[in-house]
């Protein structure tokens, strides 16, 4: 069961490596990332924005706290991570937001990962040099 006593809502966010554990509680818009406050675990504003993004398709800027756990994956893959967590904890919490966030783009799960090194050339696509002679 999700919802606990105390209108506590766990979601899981994942993007390429990164995996965020979500805990949205009603409060006051304080955003918490692995102990530290996002504005400081996160290193510019744009990261920071991604978060807002959500609260902004719903108009609930300042109704939740959040407290997440991210592992794994670079900060731009956290904070998309981050991002999608939140939303699906918001849908658990209120059945309601999934339209508004499902049109904006932010349920689905961003899918691309790194390719994988083939055998015989240097990275993914990149090739050696080809000698006619």
């Amino acid at each position: 069961m999700a919802i606990k006593k105390s209108d506590e809502v766990l979601a899981v966010g994942r993007r390429k490596c990164a995996v965020a554990r979500v805990r949205l509680t009603p409060g006051t818009g304080k955003v918490t990332v692995n102990g530290k406050a996002m504005d400081s675990y996160f290193p510019s504003a744009d990261l920071c924005g991604y978060v807002g993004q959500v609260f902004a398709a719903i108009d609930a800027a300042d109704k939740f706290d959040i407290c997440a756990n991210i592992d794994g994956g670079g900060m731009t893959g956290q904070a998309g991570a981050l991002r999608h967590g939140v939303a699906r904890a918001l849908v658990k919490y209120n059945e309601e937001y999934r339209v508004a966030l499902k049109e904006a783009g932010m349920m689905t799960r961003d899918a691309r990962v790194k390719e994988r090194k083939k055998s015989g050339q240097p990275g993914a696509r990149r090739r050696f040099q080809f000698s006619k002679r």
